[in-house]
């Protein structure tokens, strides 16, 4: 996308991910994002048609894991010690010895992470409770839908 439509893009693209409460909010916006870009970016508006569902997903998890699920913060920060390190040491050691000083630094890089926010839900997405919107669909939901 051109650099100085960036800006623009940045002002609207939050409305699709952040302020929508709902996914049925959260596909208007992404119509309208698609409707107003298409016809001079068509090439974007077809990649981001493709992956939809993907970009859309995180309405099926718990509402307090949404901005884990969202940002790529964490895995790039995961990383961001070992790719000092390696950096540093490259060609000094061999493949089992960088492996190791790997492992090293991502177990002491673990000591400073913050727990997911939802910690306890974790456990009902792993076993398969649904979520709709952020909140558990129980029983008593499906059957008045």
């Amino acid at each position: 996308m051109a650099v100085k439509l960036q800006p623009k893009v940045t002002r609207v693209q939050p409305s699709l991910e952040r302020q929508a409460e709902t996914q049925m909010d959260a596909e208007k916006a992404f119509d309208l994002f698609i409707k107003t870009y298409e016809p001079k970016y068509p090439k974007a508006a077809i990649c981001l048609q493709k992956d939809r569902e993907e970009l859309l997903a995180f309405y099926d998890f718990p509402a307090q894991h949404w901005q884990s699920i969202r940002t790529s913060n964490p895995i790039e920060s995961t990383f961001g010690t070992i790719r000092h390190r390696t950096k540093r040491s490259k060609g000094c050691l061999s493949r089992n010895g960088m492996l190791h000083m790997m492992f090293k630094l991502g177990l002491c890089a673990e000591k400073r992470w913050r727990r997911l926010r939802g910690f306890d839900y974790l456990a009902k997405v792993v076993i398969g409770i649904e979520f709709k919107d952020g909140v558990e669909v129980t029983a008593f939901d499906q059957v008045a839908a």
